[in-house]
């Protein structure tokens, strides 16, 4: 990007003068190094949040909001975009300029679109894109477009800036998931700790409540029950709305399930279920977590009856919960196809475990998934006690080369 050095070159300068390194910074920041490097070279833009917090935090006297907004006036000036500089840039560098000159506003009956609204609306749609594309693909996307609707943020009126802020955090949300299934906890997590603080700006003081429930997806995985339970428990003592208190039982049920405790995991479940069941929703807002199972407290209580050590009656609600899941959602397809071949195979229905893995083997190939990952290692061990057996003899080694890709 043709982005003006001001604003990198005086953060470097202040970055330097307190005997920083940018790796410092970073963390100070819950930047990435590599994001950090690239605005102070030019690369990258910066956004109002960054200048805002870098001018708080070297005390410069607001000598970064006034590069920031240097930088922005000059960003302004340029032409707008012809066909192929679109094309380059991305459908949201063109939904901002239309939205700059007016050409998107004054719909029917002279009425005006709110901007978040478009925006929501993209999201919506690059998170179906998202099931079937791989997360090294979508990550830079979604970046540009978060960096776009944060611009059009810093140069809205307050009413759409609040609005817009807003969206933008859940776009850095939906990154954070996106870097955590292309296996960067690092980034996943800074991803999500700049939603909080979009969202918090914008007057959503809620996503910090999401937050945890994030958080305590990365424990789990981990395989660190304690954990996944403190934070899980965390969010429900909040005044979030009750998807997020709902999503946030859920998995305390998995932290349970985790540590054995069959009657906490049933506990929790009946209350993720109470609690989802009674989410109206925002009008209009994109929705947190999950919006591919239609009963997703039902899924989740399949995998943690398997957790719990019971794998047939595991199996039997990952069947009838996997039926239920649309055929283009390949994510969450394979997420869950592959947790219910793992239940089978612990049943011991081997060929049943085998003829359900095949189909979802190639999936892999198209939209390769860490988090997924984790549960095919699983499979190979379930099947590594049993390689005698013909259908594990010659669909293991699709397997193996689907782990070696991967890694």
């Amino acid at each position: 990007m043709d982005v003006p050095l001001r604003f990198g070159a005086e953060l470097r300068r202040l970055r330097e003068s307190a005997g920083m390194t940018l790796q410092q910074l970073a963390d100070e920041m819950r930047y990435s190094k590599g994001h950090l490097s690239k605005i102070e070279r030019g690369m990258n833009p910066p956004t109002v949040i960054l200048a805002q917090r870098c001018d708080s935090y070297f005390n410069a006297g607001g000598s970064l909001r006034r590069a920031f907004a240097a930088e922005t006036e000059a960003t302004e000036r340029k032409p707008k975009p012809g066909r192929r500089q679109v094309i380059a840039t991305g459908v949201g560098s063109l939904l901002a300029a239309r939205l700059a000159d007016g050409s998107l506003l004054g719909g029917a009956g002279g009425e005006e679109p709110p901007p978040g609204d478009l925006y929501q609306r993209q999201l919506s749609e690059m998170k179906k894109l998202g099931q079937t594309l791989p997360p090294a693909t979508m990550l830079p996307v979604l970046r540009s477009q978060a960096a776009t609707v944060i611009e059009l943020a810093s140069r809205s009126s307050r009413s759409a800036r609040t609005e817009l802020l807003v969206t933008a955090s859940r776009f850095a949300e939906y990154i954070g998931w996106v870097a955590q299934e292309a296996g960067d906890e690092a980034e996943a997590l800074n991803a999500t700790a700049e939603a909080v603080e979009l969202a918090r700006v914008g007057g959503d003081v809620h996503l910090a409540d999401y937050a945890l429930v994030r958080r305590a997806l990365v424990t789990y995985y981990n395989g660190d029950a304690a954990q996944t339970i403190a934070l899980a428990r965390q969010a429900q003592r909040s005044a979030a709305p009750p998807r997020i208190r709902g999503l946030a039982a859920q998995r305390e049920a998995q932290g349970h399930a985790l540590a054995g405790d069959e009657r906490a995991c049933g506990r929790a479940l009946d209350q993720a279920r109470l609690l989802l069941a009674a989410d109206e929703g925002a009008p209009g807002a994109a929705a947190l977590g999950t919006t591919q199972l239609t009963d997703p407290a039902s899924m989740v209580a399949g995998w943690c009856l398997y957790d719990l050590g019971r794998p047939r009656q595991a199996a039997d609600v990952l069947e009838r919960e996997c039926r239920r899941i649309a055929p283009h959602a390949l994510n969450t397809r394979m997420r869950y196809g592959f947790r219910y071949a793992l239940a089978l195979a612990a049943s011991g229905e081997i060929e049943k475990s085998c003829e359900t893995a095949r189909e979802l083997l190639a999936f892999m190939s198209v939209a390769p998934s860490a988090t997924v990952r984790t549960d095919v290692r699983r499979l190979d061990r379930a099947w590594s006690r049993v390689q005698g057996n013909a259908a594990v003899r010659v669909l293991r080694p699709a397997l193996a080369h689907v782990l070696a890709v991967a890694s």
